[in-house]
């Protein structure tokens, strides 16, 4: 299992990368993502807002606005 504790203190376009591919492979939603590693749930979804994403739902990744 990679090492994200730090995640959110990294680039934003990395975050979305990681955080998308930890969705699409191990995690069905981004609770459980956030769960899994011990991670803010808001935070996340600010963060990557802050670099113009937004969560989908339905398909369970993030997405440019």
């Amino acid at each position: 299992m990679m090492e994200i504790k730090h995640l959110l203190s990294m680039d934003g376009e990395i975050v979305f990368g990681i955080i998308n591919e930890r969705l699409r492979l191990e995690c069905d939603s981004l609770d459980k993502l956030s769960h899994r590693y011990n991670l803010d749930t808001e935070a996340i979804i600010a963060k990557l807002k802050s670099v113009g994403y937004h969560y989908d739902p339905v398909t369970n990744q993030f997405k440019a606005d």
